[in-house]
């Protein structure tokens, strides 16, 4: 895993120790066939650092974030904009853009306030292996 924090790269960070968070990047992975993204968790040294760099809260570990082009992107807004990147049928996503922010984010926040009692926790964060390795900065 590489530890340097690429300034040119869209990365996406998550709950590394939440299965539903995990098997969203298990979801985005195969799906992003430019390798566009790269993944941090956000209890990793690299992911306290990006939320800091971006004035994101890091005590608030329920949401997906999504940096890319010196912007950041969290829940709803970070999902919207990764299946927009990942292009295809995922693009169809791309209208919700324009339903109220607050609306979009009640239903993200529902669903990440359940997340563990739905999906479960695991021990401790995801450890990639294999050709996804290199994509996960550390």
């Amino acid at each position: 895993m590489d530890g340097d924090i690429p300034d040119d790269e869209a990365v996406i960070l998550f709950d590394g120790v939440c299965n539903l968070c995990s098997g969203f990047v298990q979801f985005v992975v195969p799906r992003d066939a430019e390798e566009k993204y790269r993944f941090a968790s956000l209890q990793s040294d690299v992911g306290q650092a990006l939320l800091a760099e971006h004035d994101l809260a890091s005590d608030d570990l329920d949401s997906v974030v999504l940096i890319e082009d010196g912007e950041s992107y969290v829940k709803s807004s970070a999902i919207i904009e990764i299946a927009s990147g990942l292009g295809g049928r995922y693009r169809l996503l791309s209208p919700f853009r324009y339903v109220p922010k607050s609306v979009r984010d009640r239903v993200y926040d529902f669903v990440a306030d359940n997340r563990y009692r739905g999906f479960g926790k695991k021990d401790r964060c995801m450890m990639p292996t294999g050709d996804v390795e290199s994509r996960f900065i550390e």
